[in-house]
């Protein structure tokens, strides 16, 4: 077990406050200041198997310049050690607690307790468990535990590598293999003892052969600025087929729908050449990015076609994209790159995937769509807040009235962390509500009474987009939590009697000089809340 404390402490180091003057460094010491205490400080034993009780202590940590090494058995002067050395004890027969406090360049210490075991018997109660890593390819991580050892050494049977991997007892000892296959793996416990235990098990090394996070997640973006083929963040295309099979499956490649613990991903198996036949033809030319995330355990490369419906071979382009092994490859492709070639954009039908090793490796394709950049929003991008006065805020039977409701000027005192908010329309079509530390709460979001407080969510700011219509004057936003005015009215009623929408559609009216925003909502049925905002 280590516990673990920071200490700060202050040091004066001269030669840091020598000011600097060397071509546009002149007294630049941010990098300094932002320096912290030293992280993960360990300390690793070595015993030497000849009953002398001899212990070479080596420290480790970050951003450490020194370490001082208490031996925990009464020795009162610490041993110093610089990063990559080691300091030596001999040791009678018990267990001692060993103190390392490592120091940073700024003087801040982290101090570590560890557990040391001297022992002149050998090792007994030996168990051991060895397992492939959930996250790293044919990594094996072996943990040792056993009476009387102080640490332990692992031969993990590669060929040509015969340097063991050693380990505090009770700690872990890892390594990652060239290849998979089985391997005999050696553990040798060590005490101070002549004698040694050992222990060797036939262990099979695995690959890992999927993805074991899911594809980064697209940002929110207007319907009209996206075309979705495949994923889970936009509407697809209906009607698609991913494998039409197209002869690819006489040769031994395959497919199926990937679950990754709910989130579904293409999976294209020994790719040769795969395709994806489209719902309904589309036209892309007003899009700017095919975006596509790809995931594969090996380096493959892959040649990414968009076919237009009734292409022939000589006429298909396409763009090549080398793939990092065991992690998501994000591609955002200007569609640039195929129209350059000669290819029309305005009537795709299919998609075409093609491999290269042919037919050896297989991927995982997630997030697959055309994108364009956002247009600006005619006369609202900017930042709003309610108006600080009276009416700005108000609830009757019919648009625009405060019969049952209508803020007073001291409820705007009052309730200046909710006057204070910020609602933000971006250019590209964001949007985002800024509470800073506090807003009005009310008791349906879980307080005791109706005040400031900070922000509960799913009404804390969450990203979310919006989409502005000039002419039928709305504004509709999409994303669970985000809202304008109130957070509890929305469309089909107000919270907590109705589920949290992901889209909230809002009438607006905005002023000559579109610097004030008439907003109405009906929360139900003939309830409607009206608020005032005003351009800052």
């Amino acid at each position: 077990m280590k516990n673990i404390k920071f200490i700060f402490g202050f040091v004066i180091l001269l030669a840091l406050a020598i000011s600097c003057t060397v071509d546009g460094i002149d007294d630049d010491t941010s990098l300094f200041n932002s320096l912290g205490a030293p992280t993960n400080v360990t300390a690793f034993y070595n015993i030497t198997q000849d009953n002398s009780g001899l212990v070479t202590i080596t420290p480790n940590g970050e951003s450490v310049v020194s370490f001082d090494i208490y031996y925990g058995d009464g020795t009162l002067t610490p041993a110093t050690v610089v990063p990559g050395k080691s300091t030596s004890h001999i040791y009678a027969e018990g267990t001692y607690t060993v103190k390392i406090i490592a120091t940073s360049v700024k003087g801040l210490k982290t101090e570590v307790t560890q557990s040391l075991v001297v022992s002149l018997k050998a090792p007994e109660n030996l168990v051991v468990t060895i397992s492939n890593d959930l996250l790293i390819s044919k990594k094996v991580n072996v943990k040792a535990t056993a009476d009387f050892a102080t640490m332990f050494d692992v031969y993990f049977g590669e060929p040509g590598n015969d340097t063991p991997v050693s380990a505090n007892i009770g700690g872990t000892a890892s390594y990652t293999y060239i290849n998979s296959g089985t391997y005999t793996i050696r553990i040798v416990v060590k005490s101070g003892a002549i004698k040694t235990t050992e222990y060797s098990e036939s262990f099979v090394v695995t690959a890992i052969l999927q993805p074991t996070t899911s594809a980064p997640a697209p940002p929110l973006r207007q319907e009209a600025n996206v075309i979705s083929i495949y994923g889970s963040k936009y509407t697809n295309v209906a009607g698609s087929n991913y494998f039409p099979d197209w002869g690819q499956g006489g040769q031994g490649s395959s497919w199926s729908e990937f679950d990754l613990n709910g989130d579904k991903m293409l999976n294209y198996i020994k790719l040769s050449y795969q395709g994806i036949d489209i719902g309904s033809a589309i036209d892309a030319s007003s899009m700017e990015f095919l975006h596509i995330d790809i995931w594969s355990a090996s380096n493959i490369s892959v040649d990414i076609f968009p076919l237009p419906d009734g292409v022939i071979p000589a006429n298909e382009r396409f763009v090549t994209k080398t793939l990092v092994a065991n992690q998501w490859n994000s591609f955002d492709i200007p569609l640039t790159d195929f129209t350059s070639q000669g290819l029309p954009i305005n009537n795709l039908k299919q998609f075409k995937f093609v491999g290269a090793p042919w037919a050896t490796g297989t991927i995982f394709i997630d997030n697959l769509y055309f994108y364009k950049t956002a247009a600006p929003s005619t006369g609202l991008a900017g930042t709003w807040k309610m108006a600080p006065e009276a009416g700005s805020l108000k609830v009757g039977p019919s648009s625009g009235s405060g019969a049952w409701f209508s803020i007073s000027d001291q409820a705007v005192i009052d309730r200046a962390c909710y006057f204070d908010d910020t609602y933000v329309f971006s250019s590209n079509g964001t949007f985002s509500n800024v509470l800073g530390t506090e807003t009005w709460l009310e008791k349906w979001q879980g307080v005791a009474v109706d005040a400031c407080g900070a922000p509960v969510a799913p009404h804390d700011g969450s990203a979310a987009s919006y989409v502005y219509d000039e002419v039928a004057g709305t504004i509709k936003i999409t994303g669970a939590g985000a809202y304008l005015g109130l957070p509890k009215a929305n469309n089909a009623g107000e919270l907590p009697n109705v589920a949290v929408p992901n889209s909230i559609t809002y009438n607006v009216t905005l002023s000559e000089d579109k610097n004030t925003m008439n907003v109405v909502i009906e929360a139900g049925n003939g309830v409607f809340w009206s608020y005032k905002l005003v351009r800052i």
